[in-house]
């Protein structure tokens, strides 16, 4: 009997579909991070970090919040992003995926609804699954089908509270939500869930994000990663404290996991003084994103208008084709496949940040321009 038969036909198949992942080391211009503000190699965060040891703060937790992973530098920054954010409470976790599926697998409950933006993050999608509540989705920051499916799941007598998740800046393709719409949405039936991953530290005042005048409010809740423009890793849920005092109680990717390094707190604490310091990054960035938005203009492609800018070319091989054409040249872009986005739409995804000079924008646009035409 072979027992390995199944993972080796699963894996031939993937490659046959021109499907097939493989760990591959940095190389090239950095056109592929999520480092949107260069703050992963920042100097003031290093130096957050230093000080921290020096001071006592331990690498690893050593145990779960509930336990001895709780810590005063965990705590201290959790109250200084609820302040930031203006939240009235947040939460930390070990990075964003884990604390999105905590999230919707926790705070939903039986006879509720919850509505997902059909493209959410891979997270999302999973949360849903554990949900207590049913899950469906409603087509791409389309409201009004959000709307019909509440009116339709009301009408079959739905009672309960409906969940409303969407991101404010998609991570594929780099468009915003309509946050205001699903907001009054959310006013009407229930609460609203706002991942913010990729707009944290790069949109609305001192970098706080697309959703920030949504903060506080009673039914909304926001997550921040810190593994992004924040350049470190973790994530923190920002909502009112009788959630959070919930998720402390009945979330188990919270309760039985082992807590984030306290160190990343001390990183997250620099970061959050940076964002409000340093509002030059946020501008060299925007600089970034109209230089290529005008170039690829020429090709006549559209612009997402922010650091995301997806270069849709369709088939599977011919993506990738193109990706490793352009990091030939010596840029790190790489080609995206399904299921990470839908059927039909690959493509390279160019993620401009502050470790790419305007030059090196420039260069790469002179290289997509090159390319394009041949496909």
């Amino acid at each position: 009997m072979d027992r390995l038969g199944f993972y080796r036909d699963d894996l031939a198949a993937l490659a046959d579909a021109s499907r097939l992942r493989r760990l591959i080391p940095r190389a090239g211009v950095d056109f592929s991070s999520n480092d949107y503000l260069g703050l992963a190699g920042s100097g003031r965060l290093v130096d957050a970090v230093r000080d921290a040891l020096d001071r006592g703060v331990p690498v690893g937790a050593a145990g779960s919040r509930l336990l001895r992973g709780n810590c005063d530098e965990q705590e201290a920054f959790e109250s200084e992003a609820a302040a930031f954010f203006g939240a009235e409470s947040a939460l930390g976790f070990g990075g964003g995926y884990m604390a999105n599926f905590a999230i919707l697998s926790t705070l939903p409950q039986r006879g509720d609804l919850l509505l997902m933006d059909d493209l959410s993050h891979a997270s999302t999608h999973e949360g849903a699954r554990a949900s207590r509540a049913e899950a469906r989705m409603f087509r791409h920051n389309d409201v009004g089908h959000a709307a019909d499916m509440i009116a339709a799941w009301r009408a079959g007598g739905g009672r309960g509270a409906v969940w409303i998740a969407a991101e404010s800046l998609y991570s594929m393709d780099g468009d915003r939500a309509p946050l205001a719409d699903l907001a009054a949405l959310a006013d009407d039936h229930g609460f609203l869930i706002v991942d913010e991953a990729h707009a944290t530290g790069v949109y609305g005042p001192d970098g706080r994000g697309l959703a920030h005048d949504l903060e506080g409010r009673g039914n909304v809740i926001t997550l921040h990663t810190l593994g992004k423009a924040l350049g470190g890793s973790g994530a923190l849920i920002c909502a009112p404290r009788v959630l959070t005092d919930f998720l402390v109680n009945r979330c188990r990717p919270f309760i039985f996991a082992t807590a984030p390094s306290p160190l990343m707190a001390a990183a997250g604490r620099a970061a959050l003084t940076i964002l409000r310091d340093e509002g030059w990054r946020r501008d060299e960035l925007a600089a970034r994103v109209a230089l290529f938005s005008g170039r690829i203009a020429r090709l006549g492609l559209t612009s997402s208008g922010s650091q995301i800018v997806p270069l849709i070319v369709g088939g599977n091989a011919e993506a990738m084709a193109l990706a490793a054409q352009v990091q030939a040249r010596g840029f790190d872009v790489r080609g995206i496949r399904p299921p990470t986005v839908p059927e039909g739409t690959s493509r390279l995804r160019v993620a401009l940040t502050l470790n790419a000079t305007m030059d090196d924008v420039t260069r790469l646009a002179d290289t997509v321009e090159e390319l394009w035409p041949g496909l």
